[in-house]
Formats: structure tokens, C-alpha cells, sequence
């Protein structure tokens, strides 16, 4: 099968914008078409970029642009929920600090600077179906229109359109036993937040929260529950609703039933169901392949979800620069696999721990003795784009 030099990428988010960027400095023309009929504005909550994220959107020259959306998150603190201390972590030596910033920031900043680097980005374009033909694949959109190119890239998220197309059979989001919810509230002068340290609260429940530079305090929090909720079906249920079960559930919490307390219905982000993508048997078949969430979401529990896909989306144009099409999606495939596999497995357990911490049966003893070994390799991973790649 021949090089590519044209792609058709499915998905405006975040490994789809990265994934074009990527495609021109192999020197493949791409095309993103996004479903949503204008930017992602408003949608989504809060998400963070390690340290590995960042290094791979330096590759096509997009780290300035998250940079300005985002604010730093250096150091990491533990506790049991009952305000305790159980350890602290204050980075990885040499790396820059992790990012945290809203999700639609992120999108905004990343198809902006797409677009000012001359990648088309079309609005309002639903892939229906893909046809493959002698030179590639024929994309066929909602609206009629059509599209031609040598590749078709997946880009587009956990309920990824063209994963269905290349398997019928493909797994679908896996429920992670937990509802996600988050809220802003005014820093109360009394218990002022440290800025620049994410805390995460253990015990018979689990809440984060930290400081963002406007003074007001982010808290993300975890509710147990058995039988899944769409995201629809979050958002049909009153938020007072939410926060007076919430509220019971985190009675006793230090900090989270002061945080949650003085939360404004307004103001809670009911973000839906914790989902991962479970291990996807077939990544590609002929010339459509997927990338990031639609391939490997990993739910938002391991910190990496965005970091992996501008990791993958990084890979996959590598591959592609380097081999004829076949070999590279097979080679794309066998890189890719075993890291993001591994960070799946690891934020399944972490799901499940918090699934189980609403029960009463956490007794708050979580700690993190080594970060370096622990989580070291992630965030010290780097794409060797440099070096090319070989069947």
C-alpha cells in the first residue's frame, strides 16, 4: 500500500486538532471535520496536560497556545478526608509543571491554532459512513456531502462513529461504578487554599480541589452508584438534587462538606458517568485507523486521558510520515498499545476504589510512597519523533 498524503480526520476535540498539526509536519495535507455546527464552547468541565502532554504538543509548536489557557499545578497533596496529611509530592525534577484548564479552553486553543497554521476545520460535518475505494476512503457526512482522501483518522471520542465502522463489534464505554461532579465556590478567607496544589481527599468518600488564579477554589467529586446514568440523564436531574446527595455524602468530609456546602446549584458541573474505553481488539482496517479517546479513553481518574491521545496523535503521524500505509498503522499499533493499556488498567482500579469508598468501607489510608516510580515513566515519556520509524 502506497504513503499517504491526504487524511480525513474525524473529531474537532482535542487528539483531532493535534493529530492535523502532526499530519503537516509529516507532510500530509488533513481536513478535520467536527460534528458540533461551531466550537466546543461550554462544553466539559475541568481537565489537566502533563508533563508528557505538553512535550508532545511542543512538537507542533502548540504548547504556547495551551500554555496561555492554562494555569500551573506543580504539587500534589494527600489526605484522608478528615483534613489529614498523608503525603505530598512537589513534581518531577526537570519537568514543567502539570496544566489544568477548562476542557472547552483547550479545544478553543487547539482548533484556533490549527486553523491559523492552515488546517481546515469543518463545522457541522457528522460522519455517517466510509467507503473504502483503490486510492483510499470516501467519507459520506450527515448533510450528503462527501469527502476523498488516502486515510480516515478516528478522532472522535469515546462514542467514536468510526470505531463502529472499522469493528461492528468494538467495545463501547465501560461504566466506572461513579457519577462526576465539580463545582467553583468563593475561597472562604478563613481556610485559604494553597495555590498550586492539588488536593486529593481519601477516606469513605474521594474529593479534589485546588485554587485557580481568579481566587475561587474547583472541587471534583466522586458519587457511588450501581446502575449507570447517561450524561442525559445527569443533566434532566436538578442540580440541587445532585448537591443535597452530595451533601449527604460527604457530611463529615474535610474539606468537602464545606466546599460542597457553599456550592450554588448554578455552579456545579455534573459531568455524567466515569467511562474508560476497555481494550479495543482492531485499532485499524484498511485505510481508517482511530486515535486518542476513541481508541484508548482512559477515564479522567488517571490524569491522562488528554495527554495520551496528543501523545498517540503525535505517534500516528510519525508512522504515517515514515511507512506506506498499512505498515504504519500496524507499527502505530504496537507502540501505542502497551502504554495506554497500562494507564487504563491502573484508572479501572482507581474507578473502583472509588466506586467502593462510598459504602463506608474506605478507611482513609491511601498514600503515595515513591512518585518517581510510580508514575515517573508517564510523565517522563517522550514521542522520538526525530528518529523514524521502521515496519
Amino acid at each position: 500500500m502506497h504513503k499517504a498524503r491526504t487524511a480525513l480526520v474525524i473529531g474537532g476535540g482535542i487528539a483531532g486538532p493535534v493529530t492535523a498539526l502532526a499530519l503537516a509536519e509529516a507532510g500530509i495535507r488533513a481536513t478535520v471535520h467536527e460534528a458540533r455546527p461551531a466550537p466546543a464552547d461550554g462544553i466539559g468541565a475541568m481537565l489537566t496536560i502533563a508533563p508528557n502532554g505538553l512535550e508532545a504538543l511542543r512538537t507542533v509548536g502548540a504548547h504556547r497556545a495551551v500554555q496561555e489557557v492554562g494555569h500551573p499545578v506543580p504539587s500534589v497533596a494527600l489526605e484522608d478526608g478528615r483534613g489529614g496529611r498523608l503525603s505530598r509530592f512537589d513534581g518531577f525534577p526537570g519537568l514543567p509543571p502539570t496544566l489544568a484548564m477548562r476542557r472547552a479552553e483547550l479545544f478553543r486553543a487547539l482548533s484556533d491554532h490549527a486553523v491559523a497554521r492552515g488546517v481546515p476545520l469543518v463545522h457541522g460535518s457528522r460522519l455517517v459512513g466510509a467507503e473504502r475505494t483503490p486510492r483510499g476512503v470516501t467519507a459520506f457526512f450527515a448533510d450528503g456531502s462527501t469527502a476523498e482522501a488516502d486515510v480516515l483518522i478516528g478522532a472522535d471520542g469515546i462514542r467514536s462513529t468510526v470505531r463502529s465502522l472499522i469493528d461492528p463489534g468494538a467495545p463501547g464505554p465501560e461504566y466506572g461504578g461513579v457519577l462526576s461532579f465539580g463545582g467553583l465556590v468563593d475561597e472562604d478567607p478563613d481556610s485559604p487554599v494553597e495555590p498550586g496544589v492539588m488536593h486529593f481527599g481519601f477516606g469513605r468518600a474521594f474529593l479534589g480541589h485546588w485554587r485557580l488564579p481568579d481566587g475561587r477554589v474547583c472541587w471534583f467529586a466522586a458519587l457511588p452508584r450501581t446502575e449507570p446514568l447517561t450524561t442525559a440523564e445527569v443533566a434532566r436531574v436538578p442540580a440541587a438534587d445532585w448537591l443535597a446527595r452530595l451533601r449527604e455524602l460527604y457530611a463529615g468530609h474535610v474539606p468537602g462538606e464545606a466546599l460542597i456546602s457553599r456550592t450554588r446549584p448554578e455552579d456545579l458541573m455534573a459531568t455524567g458517568p466515569m467511562e474508560r474505553v476497555p481494550s479495543v481488539p482492531h485499532w485499524h482496517r484498511g485505510p481508517m485507523v482511530l486515535v486518542g479517546d476513541a481508541v484508548h479513553a482512559p477515564s479522567s481518574s488517571s490524569g491522562q486521558g488528554a495527554s495520551l491521545a496528543v501523545e498517540s496523535a503525535l505517534e500516528l503521524a510519525r508512522c504515517l510520515r515514515d511507512l506506506p500505509v498499512a505498515d504504519a498503522f500496524a507499527a502505530y499499533e504496537r507502540l501505542r498499545r502497551p502504554r495506554v493499556e497500562a494507564v487504563g488498567r491502573a484508572a479501572a482500579a482507581t474507578n473502583r476504589a472509588k466506586a467502593g469508598a462510598g459504602s463506608g468501607a474506605g478507611s482513609g489510608t491511601f498514600a503515595l510512597p515513591d512518585p518517581e516510580r510510580m508514575f515517573g515513566h508517564l510523565h517522563r515519556f517522550r514521542v522520538d519523533w526525530e528518529t523514524a520509524v521502521r515496519a
